[in-house]
This record gives structure tokens, sequence and C-alpha cells, in this order.
């Protein structure tokens, strides 16, 4: 395989250089060194984004999926922030959400954005870079490196398309675990994700508990709800119904079913928001007009601002992909693996939990994290529970929340002390 393993290897980390993204890919003598600028260094003036890592794995290594395939190569790019202490201890991985990617604290290359995630990882941060070793994936299914529906089919030259395997987020979970084990990482200090990130926080503490000291799922849920599944498959059936999806062949096509994309994510956008939210910020004002001109155009802000998300997200996300990790989310139910009771998802664990959720947030209402925090009082789990009160809806855990800051870095500090860090 291809990869830097901490010590285990001289060879330096492969490089991800997206195809439509013009860059020098940046030599890393060591990947415990920044894969990425730090938070505080995105001057306007840089040059050009720093690409992400790869590791690689061959057919000596495979990765069985829960469709009973295997992967028989398997690529997972991912990013790290800090520096890995000497006994290992300190490493934390972050999650990323649905249409998320490895960028969580440098530029992303495609989009030229800052990381995702800059209100909570950096220095000083919550999730603080002068203090952990921060590893953050693109899973895979994703379009941002890891093996997915436009990687290269081994078998036939081709992209996979819809010949990949379905994945889901034990899936996920698997190949971030195997990335960490070539890291040379084998517990993690903390797992930390919003949404479908919370989702797969979740299933390591369930899957992995011996390697988990402490999870931080945020505005999430331990299963999918029908209202959940039922908006996935409205973004599904958009972007299958545009003609330009050639029965997912497009990329052999040499073209992209954008419109159909962008009305999916038009209509998850609105799951992101809560009304008071949509309300305080477009109300029914009118796009740049006084009165109704009585046609079909964007006459409202929020028309406008909703086709402005999903015209920009045509550009850095790849439609098959949404199909496939979408697909991961609504089958995600933990526990179904475990008789049907949470409960035994997390029994005997001894990882410490802090649940957080939002007074706003429908998409995964405190209701979700209430059972959770149940499921985990019943096993005698270390378990906080937080629910924040804000009008920001799901999106919150993504925004500039104060309360939300002062609750992580409360946990991780209590968590670094009892582990030694």
């Amino acid at each position: 395989m291809s990869h830097d393993t901490f010590g285990k290897s001289n060879t330096a980390p492969e490089q991800f250089v997206p195809d439509s993204v013009q860059m020098t890919a940046q030599n890393a003598s060591s990947a415990t060194s920044n894969a990425g600028p730090a938070p505080d260094e995105h001057a306007a003036g840089e040059s050009a984004p720093r690409a992400g890592l790869l590791c690689r794995f061959g057919a000596e290594k495979l990765l069985q999926l829960d469709a009973g395939a295997r992967l028989t190569s398997l690529t997972i790019a991912y990013q790290t922030y800090g520096a890995l202490n000497a006994a290992r201890s300190n490493a934390v991985l972050i999650c990323h959400a649905l249409t998320g990617d490895q960028f969580v604290a440098s530029r992303n290359p495609i989009s030229g954005k800052p990381g995702w995630w800059l209100t909570m990882v950096g220095p000083g941060r919550p999730i603080d870079t002068d203090r952990y070793f921060v590893i953050c994936s693109n899973v895979i299914g994703g379009c941002m490196g890891s093996t997915g529906p436009a990687s290269t089919n081994p078998e036939s030259g081709k992209p996979f398309g819809l010949d990949l395997p379905v994945i889901t987020i034990r899936d996920m979970v698997r190949a971030q675990a195997m990335l960490l084990e070539e890291l040379g990482i084998e517990q993690l200090f903390c797992v930390a994700g919003g949404s479908m990130g919370g989702m797969q926080v979740l299933q390591w503490a369930a899957s992995y508990p011996e390697r988990v000291f402490a999870a931080l799922p945020i505005a999430t849920s331990a299963r999918h709800s029908s209202q959940n599944i039922a908006f996935h498959e409205v973004g599904r059936q958009a972007i299958m119904a545009d003609p330009d999806w050639c029965a997912g062949r497009y990329l052999e096509a040499g073209c992209k079913p954008s419109k159909g994309l962008a009305v999916a994510r038009m209509a998850a956008h609105i799951t992101y928001m809560s009304d008071e939210a949509l309300h305080r910020k477009f109300g029914r004002k009118l796009q740049d007009r006084s009165a109704p001109a009585f046609t079909f155009d964007a006459e409202f802000q929020i028309e406008s601002y909703l086709r402005h998300q999903g015209s920009t997200f045509v550009e850095r996300f790849d439609a098959n992909s949404y199909l496939y990790v979408t697909r991961a989310m609504d089958y995600f139910d933990l526990a179904a693996d475990y008789d049907g009771v949470l409960a035994n998802a997390f029994k005997g664990t001894k990882t410490r939990f802090c649940i957080v959720s939002f007074t706003s947030d429908w998409l995964f209402p405190t209701s979700d994290s209430r059972a959770i925090v149940h499921a985990l009082n019943a096993t005698s789990a270390s378990v906080s529970f937080v629910e924040i009160e804000t009008d920001k809806g799901h999106d919150a855990f993504l925004l500039e929340l104060p309360e939300l800051y002062s609750t992580t870095r409360g946990f991780l500090e209590a968590a670094a002390r009892a582990r030694g860090i």
C-alpha cells in the first residue's frame, strides 16, 4: 500500500490532487506534521490550497462490506492537523457530515473555501490542534479522493458508477479503522462529528469500544427516521430523473446531472434550517424588486438563495456519491444490529460520551439524542447531555455558537485530564 505510516515507513504520503483544480502538490516528509495550513494561516493571498493525503490498500487487505461484497482496491483520502504525541494518545478523529470532506480545518482545493469546522478545530479552539492530533478522512462512497462511484473500477477500467456496492455507515467506519491501523494509532482519544458524522461516532463506539476513549456525537440519531428517508428519496429521484444522469454512467457520456443534483441540494438545504431562521433571514422579501413581477423567476429572496445553494453545490459534489451517501444514512439503525435494543450496542462500554442537540433542529430533534442518552444510562455508561437553545436549526453545529464551544471544550478538557494528556 502507498502511505506514510508514522515511523513504520520512510515513504512520504501520497497527495490527492483533484483534476478540476490546478495546484502545486506539496510533499510531506511525515504525516505527523500539518497536512494543511492551520486555520489562522488562511490568508487571502494564499497561492494554492494544499492537497490532501491518500492511503491506498490493495488486494492484500480487503474491505468487507455489509452488502456482502469486498473492495479489492481501496483509497482513503484524509487530512491531519497538529502532532501525534510520543504516547500516541492524543489522536482525535473528526467524522464529516453528508456533503462534507476531509478538509475540516484547511482550504478545500475544489471550492477554495476555508475548512468547514474552523469554529471548532484549530489552535486554541475546542478541538485544539496545539494539543491534539486531528485526523479527518473522506468517507468511502464520497467524491473527494476516497473510493466512490466516480473512482475507477479495477475490473473494467471505467468509473464504478452504480457498480460500486452500496455503502453503509458501518462500512465507512471499518475503512476509517483500517486507516488508523496504518497510522499506528491503536486508540482514539476522541471521535467527534455532527449529523451523519455523529452516526459514525456512534458506530465507532459500538463497533470498536476499546479503541474510543471519548465520543462526541452532535445533532444526530441512532437511526434515520422515515421522514428523513423520504427527504433523501426526493433528492435521489431528482438526480435520477435528470436525462444527463444516464443511468449513473454520465462520466463516460461526458455530461453530469447538474439540474437534478441542484434540486436535491435545494430540498435538503431546507431541512438544515429552522422556520425561525428562514423567517429571520429572508421572510417574504422580494429579490431585487419592490413588487411582484408575476413570473416564475426567483422573485423571493429565499428562492434566489436556494438556487444559489444548488448551483454552487454541483461544482463540488458528485451526483452518484449523493445517492450512495444518502442511502448509507437511510440504512443506519444501530439498534437493529443488537437485537433491536439500542442499549445492547453500548453494553459494558468504558467510553465517555457527550451528546449534544439543538432545540430548533427538526431533522434530528432532541428526542433522538435523548433516546441515545437513555440507552447509555441503561448500561451505566459515562454520559453527559446538553440541549442547546438556538433558532439556527440542524446546521447550528457548523455555525458560531458559544454554548457549543464551552460544552465541547469542557468535555474534552475533563477527558484529557483523565487520559493524562
